[in-house]
């Protein structure tokens, strides 16, 4: 056995670091991505969101009502992005999920306040994610002792000392007894399918050009559109079959109601699958080699988890975080599959959702193609 030589240990030290150095893709990821991911999620994630999209059902114009609509904009919890007279309207925007709450001031609200009937002002919070809204509406419930404060004066003052003038009621929609389950288990779905799809097709080439089977691939009287479909389609019937064990585990184990239309949660599925499928497929055009195209698996997974709506509440995001998210695939899935199950959303609430899939497929196919290599250099 050959005695320890520092010299032979030197010269292969040197050998790895040239052949770091000459792996460019591989260092840039391994040093730039982690402080990409601290700085983006370190401002990006907020446990506690403010300005949350509400709508006000306002049947009373009076001045009373226009100090809780004041008072509900000052609490900064609540951003409020259309008022309307109709209730129906309002509880469109709720189901569409463009609001997170819709508070309902009611007929005679300033009359009753006046003649001491104390009347009812209704928030209808949208509950398919509990933990978005509870500081919001903690923060409403302090409403009733502080929003009149200022107008419960002269005839009306002796009313300020007393009980709050008006009750709240809270009415949580789509989850009512906030069962955390109903929304992590759905979301797990998008997760899930995610982690799994890109990786199956994320080695499709780089496999072919470390086994040298890349050749045999490229003599193939096929194009490249073709030789990409060949490599997504098998997989498709994993993603189904996988979705299906998981929507039956949501149902039969954990309880999570379905509501809506399988047909429409299908479709979505589809496009995202393919969507995710094609993700994967580009990055093996782009990696030299599997352990890059892993590299990307990762890249691409972490913000579907964090920046999505999976993880944290996507509205109490900075707005350009939710530029960010509004970009990856998951953050649509996951309003479909909580639409279609929870709220039983229909084709009109869902293809808001739904095109943006389409057209990230369209753009990450279009970059797979143009990307594939016909050379084996």
């Amino acid at each position: 056995m050959r005695a320890f030589s520092l010299r032979r240990l030197t010269a292969v030290l040197v050998k790895e670091f040239i052949q770091m150095r000459r792996d460019r893709l591989t260092a840039a990821m391994v040093l730039g991505i982690p402080v990409l991911q601290l700085l983006l999620f370190g401002f990006a994630i907020n446990l506690n969101p403010k300005n949350l999209p509400t709508a006000i059902s306002i049947d009373d114009p009076g001045r009373f009502g226009r100090s809780v609509v004041a008072a509900l904009h000052n609490t900064s919890y609540f951003e409020i992005i259309e008022q309307t007279n109709s209730p129906v309207r309002a509880r469109r925007l709720l189901d569409e999920g463009r609001v997170s709450f819709v508070v309902e001031i009611p007929v005679d609200f300033t009359r009753s306040i006046v003649r001491g009937s104390k009347p009812s002002l209704v928030i209808e919070a949208d509950a398919t994610d509990p933990a978005s809204g509870s500081y919001a509406l903690a923060a409403f419930n302090s409403l009733a002792t502080t929003a009149l404060r200022d107008d419960l004066v002269g005839p009306l003052a002796a009313r300020a000392q007393g009980p709050p003038p008006f009750q709240l009621i809270t009415h949580l929609l789509y989850n009512p007894e906030s069962v955390t389950q109903y929304n992590i288990v759905p979301g797990l779905l998008a997760i899930i399918l995610t982690m799994t799809m890109v990786l199956l097709t994320c080695l499709a080439l780089t496999r072919e050009r470390e086994r040298g089977t890349y050749e045999n691939l490229l003599a193939m009287p096929a194009t490249p559109l073709e030789i990409m479909l060949g490599k997504i389609a098998p997989n498709i019937v994993i993603g189904a079959i996988q979705s299906s064990i998981i929507l039956l585990v949501a149902r039969y184990v954990f309880g999570v109601p379905m509501l809506g239309s399988f047909v429409i949660l299908g479709v979505g599925l589809i496009v995202y699958i393919v969507a995710l499928l094609a993700v994967g497929y580009t990055f093996s055009t782009i990696a030299e080699n599997q352990l890059q195209a892993m590299q990307m698996t990762v890249f691409f997974l972490l913000p579907s988890i964090l920046l999505s709506g999976f993880a944290f509440p996507f509205k109490g995001m900075p707005t350009w975080a939710q530029w960010l998210g509004e970009v990856l695939p998951a953050t649509h899935f996951l309003r479909v599959v909580r639409g279609v199950l929870l709220k039983g959303n229909g084709w009109t609430e869902t293809w808001p959702e739904i095109w943006p899939l389409l057209l990230f497929l369209t753009v990450v196919s279009t970059v797979a193609v143009a990307r594939f290599r016909r050379t084996l250099d």
